[in-house]
This record gives structure tokens, C-alpha cells and sequence, in this order.
């Protein structure tokens, strides 16, 4: 394991990075525009969760060149997303090149010895998982604050009930997302963190929440992205009822609605989304644990108690019929 005065470089060196990067941006006008879907009103620099894919790129150096074919598909999807922040691309090869990674991520994991439909079933979910944590990415410190939360949940689990990956990679990425809520978690952010961020970071947080339910053999830490994933999966559930297309850009969100409907401060629903998810977590450590009945009464209660509150807070008519 590194140093502490190493980690201490590295932490130094990402904000290094980090700043040459908003030069570069800056220079070539790499910014967010406000449009239709967002939750910002002034132009911003975009991209700076190229930091994440930075942080992966240094572990791999420093860690003796480990997880190589997950080095190699987080820098491929990373560099798509970051062509597609830049020049929009052709959703036909985005799309090939996260399935590219997301193969590759199977390979370190290797599951190709299970059978063709269960990895098609597999891969699936994996780039809705990645492209769910893409759309959650809208106000400031949302993404920064809750993947950090999740690397530490990760890193206290790896280090006190089951070892399932490197803990240097688990502070590297810690780090990088320190740098980047620096700069994001604030109330007039520096930069966003673009596609290029909110993929990687879904991509590097897949692939350990991956490790630990194949090393522990328990899928309850597929929890430890619940939030996430029951905004996501309601939102898609209540567009569905309002026969919207729901591969249309939208603000239907949870997150969303408090921040532009109800005016709350975006730095205040971040943080509530974080804290959630903390306590999540801690559930999952010290009652849930790997007990697949506590994990299956706790997900019904959690998701009924989320489906009244979004019917408390937004109404029936907001949440049923079409705007």
C-alpha cells in the first residue's frame, strides 16, 4: 500500500491537473450552456470530472500496473464521454464504445464463464447503471458528493468487513472527487463535471460495487447506489404513465423538482442526497449486512416510503399527468 506522503502528492498533483484543465477549457471554450433541462442559469466550464479518469490513470502507475482490462475501459469510455461533452456525438457510438467497457470490466470480473444470456442480462444493467448515474448529474455537488460518500462507505467495508479490491484506488478516486467538490460543491460552481465525470465515476463505482458482491457473494451492497437508483427508476416509471419519450432530455427528477419547482438551494438537496444515502450505508453495515430478507423488507419499505413522499411533495397531478 502507498504512503501517506504519496497520497499527499497525488492529492497535489490532481489539483495541478484539475487547473491546467480549466485553462485548457477556458481557452477552447469547453462550456455548459444553459438549456431546456438544466438547473444552472450561467455558463459554466465543462468537463472537469476528467479528473476521475486522471485518478485511475495514476493508481494504475503507482499500484504495479493493477485491473489493467478496467484501466483500459474506463479510459475508453472516459474518452468518449469527453468527445461527446465536446462535439455531440452519434449515440449509435457512444453506445458501442460503453458496451466495449463494459466488457472489458466483465473480463476483470471474469464472469465469461457464465452463460451468454445471463452477460447479456449483465450488461444491460450495467450501462443502465452508468447512463442513470449520467442523468443524476444536474445540480452542483450532487455527483461529487454522493460518489465521495460512496467511496468512503467502500473504503470503510474494505477495510473492516470484507477486503475485495486495492485500498489505494479507494483513496486515489477519494481524492480526485475531493478535488473536484472543491471546485463543484459549492453555490457558484468552477466547473461541472460533464459526461466525461459522471460516466467515469459511474464506471469506477460499478466496477467496485461489482468486485464486492462477487468477492463477498452477498448482491445487498447493490444498496449502496439505492438512491440513485430509486429516483431514477421512479422518474422513468412516472414518465411512462405520463406517456412521455423517456430518452428525451427532462427535469423530472426528484433532485430536480426540489431545486427548480420548490427553489431549494442546490448545495441543500445535494447534501440530503448524500446523508440519505449515508444512512443507507450504515444500514447496510450494521443490520442489513448480507441477509437477503432484511435487504428485501428494507428495499420495500424504503420505496413505498419514497413514493408517498414524491406524491406528498409533488402532487398527484404533477406526477401522473402530462405538463
Amino acid at each position: 500500500m502507498l504512503e501517506f506522503l504519496h497520497f499527499l502528492i497525488i492529492l497535489i498533483a490532481l489539483f495541478f491537473f484539475e487547473i491546467i484543465y480549466f485553462k485548457i477549457a477556458d481557452h477552447y471554450n469547453i462550456i455548459d450552456k444553459p438549456n431546456a433541462r438544466s438547473s444552472h442559469s450561467t455558463i459554466t466550464l465543462r468537463g472537469g470530472g476528467i479528473i476521475f479518469v486522471i485518478a485511475g490513470l495514476i493508481f494504475y502507475l503507482f499500484a504495479g500496473f493493477q485491473y489493467s482490462f478496467f484501466i483500459i475501459g474506463l479510459f475508453a469510455i472516459g474518452t468518449i464521454s469527453f468527445l461527446d461533452d465536446i462535439l455531440t456525438l452519434n449515440n449509435k457510438i457512444r453506445l458501442g464504445v460503453h458496451l466495449l467497457a463494459v466488457l472489458l470490466l466483465f473480463y476483470q470480473w471474469q464472469l465469461f464463464v457464465l452463460p451468454w444470456y445471463v452477460l447479456i442480462i449483465a450488461a444491460i444493467f450495467v450501462i443502465g447503471t452508468i447512463n442513470a448515474y449520467n442523468f443524476m448529474d444536474g445540480i452542483n455537488g450532487i455527483t461529487g458528493g454522493y460518489s465521495l460518500i460512496t467511496i468512503a462507505s467502500l473504503y470503510y467495508i474494505n477495510t473492516e468487513v470484507v477486503v475485495f479490491t486495492s485500498n489505494d484506488l479507494l483513496i486515489i478516486v477519494g481524492l480526485s472527487l475531493l478535488v473536484f467538490n472543491f471546485f463543484n460543491f459549492r453555490k457558484k460552481a468552477k466547473c461541472f463535471a460533464g459526461d466525461v465525470g459522471s460516466v467515469s465515476i459511474a464506471f469506477i463505482i460499478t466496477f467496485l460495487v461489482g468486485q464486492l458482491i462477487l468477492k463477498s457473494e452477498s448482491s445487498t451492497y447493490i444498496l449502496l447506489l439505492l438512491f440513485y437508483g430509486l429516483d431514477t427508476a421512479t422518474t422513468v416509471f412516472f414518465r411512462k404513465i405520463r406517456k412521455e419519450n423517456i430518452f428525451k432530455a427532462h427535469r423530472s427528477h426528484f433532485y430536480q423538482y426540489l431545486a427548480n419547482q420548490l427553489k431549494w438551494n442546490h448545495l441543500i438537496v445535494s447534501g440530503l442526497y448524500v446523508v440519505v444515502q449515508l444512512l443507507i450505508n450504515c444500514t447496510i453495515v450494521l443490520v442489513i449486512k448480507d441477509s437477503m430478507v432484511f435487504a428485501l423488507i428494507f428495499i420495500t419499505v424504503f420505496t413505498t416510503s419514497f413514493f408517498i413522499m414524491r406524491f406528498l411533495v409533488e402532487g398527484k397531478t404533477h406526477l401522473l399527468k402530462s405538463h
